[in-house]
């Protein structure tokens, strides 16, 4: 459930020019309640793998890639990328597989939410692949999942030796195979394949070859249940041909770091430049500081099946303070102190003559007894409707407490001294940046508005 504050309140706006000026909102009699509402929501690894057949690539999320810009590599040169990053490059193997097993965490983490997908079991295969997964198991602990982890063929290298302490330490649990349910479906949500990797040959071997079949069985139960467990495959999916891919089409049919379907990330931001020119790598654009990336068509959403379950304490009458204004301060702070990203972001809904409604996101930079202030340029658009119609709305929304605020009434110009002050307070660049935009007016293009700034 959203709580939500609905109060007819005193807006206060300004607009400035080349100099500021601000408008103020008279109240209508302000209305001293609050009121609950529900708010519908309208709302890899390392480089292991580059697929070698661009038509057979998936999707991606954290910043679309389009099929025809990424490049591909054989499983030869892909090999060879491996030895060369281990020799002359300098990195080691427990580098490299840090690095994969937090890229297949953190995709994980993108895509299923712990609140939803919370029990992991990773399926860990004897070679690179399976410290990779043991790697993303321990990742996904601190993220906040519930990971189980099934490794049958332990090798007692110090490095795979390691990362089994690390994980019995925290303490995530260890089940052998015959502990295994015969299905899976019903003990987890998400099931990590890294029982083989980009290298393997031949026909798996027991006990993966029945650890494979029961991940290939849950298209079966699928079948009869609404909801099955994810499938996330690192590199590729075990028991797949990197090159030919699933010829016979009765393999794991993964959800996740896949050839096809709705999530096929690709990690590899470490890689050198000369790993790059050398193989003519079209590597990806990385959004942010994200150690992967999606690549493809964006998947398709079902936004009718968009949910999310609002948890919050009760908020009763008692506790609502009499002024809304004081309740506004209240809220305020409370989002403040949870660290909420631009608390006084807050939605502006303006009307003019003509009827319609028109809406965009502006900052509060001021409240008090007489309104809410915030400001903007008297050219814009919503300056012009204000002009027309002196009555406007706006709308705070704090995801993170499930709050939001309601504010409607009058508008009104601040004092002009009171405006002034604002605009003198503002970093040099803002300044020449709000004299030289014209807001909601069609610009010849980027370098009129950078001429503009220089002169």
């Amino acid at each position: 459930m959203i709580c939500s504050l609905l109060s007819q309140a005193p807006l206060s706006l300004a607009y400035y020019k080349s100099f500021p000026s601000t408008y103020k909102i008279k109240p209508s009699a302000p209305l001293n309640r609050f009121s609950p509402g529900f708010l519908s929501p309208i709302s890899t690894p390392a480089i292991r793998v580059f697929c070698s057949k661009p038509d057979e690539v998936g999707s991606m999320a954290s910043s679309v890639q389009n099929q025809g810009s990424i490049s591909y590599l054989t499983q030869r040169k892909a090999a060879e990328v491996d030895e060369i990053l281990m020799g002359p490059l300098g990195f080691s193997v427990d580098q490299l597989m840090e690095l994969a097993g937090l890229s297949v965490a953190t995709s994980i983490a993108e895509v299923y939410k712990p609140n939803e997908y919370n029990r992991v079991l990773a399926i860990c295969g004897p070679g690179n692949n399976g410290g990779d997964g043991l790697v993303a198991a321990r990742h996904l602990y601190h993220f906040g999942y519930k990971p189980f982890v099934c490794y049958p063929k332990r090798t007692q290298k110090p490095l795979y030796s390691g990362l089994v302490t690390q994980l019995e330490t925290l303490p995530i649990p260890f089940l052998s195979v015959d502990e295994l349910p015969v299905d899976l479906s019903k003990d987890f949500d998400i099931l990590i394949d890294a029982m083989f990797g980009f290298s393997f040959h031949g026909a798996p071997r027991p006990p993966f070859d029945d650890l494979i079949q029961k991940l290939v069985n849950l298209h079966n139960y699928e079948q009869v249940q609404q909801k099955s467990p994810v499938i996330v495959s690192v590199d590729i999916p075990s028991g797949w041909h990197v090159e030919k891919g699933d010829g016979g089409g009765e393999g794991i049919k993964p959800d996740m770091l896949k050839f096809s379907g709705p999530h096929h990330f690709l990690g590899g931001r470490f890689v050198p430049p000369t790993i790059a020119e050398k193989y003519k790598l079209c590597l990806p654009q990385y959004s942010g500081t994200s150690m992967c990336v999606r690549i493809g068509k964006p998947p398709q959403v079902d936004i009718s099946a968009l949910r999310e379950n609002y948890i919050s304490p009760e908020f009763l009458e008692e506790q609502v303070e009499a002024d809304p204004l004081d309740q506004f301060h209240k809220w305020f702070d409370d989002a403040v102190a949870a660290g909420l990203k631009e608390p006084n972001a807050m939605a502006l809904t303006t009307t003019g003559k003509d009827g319609k409604p028109s809406s965009r996101m502006v900052l509060l930079k001021g409240v008090d007894k007489g309104g809410f202030v915030w400001y903007t340029n008297y050219e814009s658009r919503k300056a012009r409707e204000l002009f027309e119609n002196p009555h406007a709305a706006l709308l705070f929304y704090w995801d993170g407490l499930n709050r939001q605020v309601r504010v409607e009434g009058s508008v009104q110009k601040v004092s002009d001294e009171e405006s002034e002050q604002y605009f003198h307070s503002r970093p040099r660049g803002s300044q020449i940046g709000a004299i030289v935009s014209k807001q909601s007016a069609v610009v010849p293009g980027r370098m009129y508005c950078t001429s503009n700034t220089k002169n």
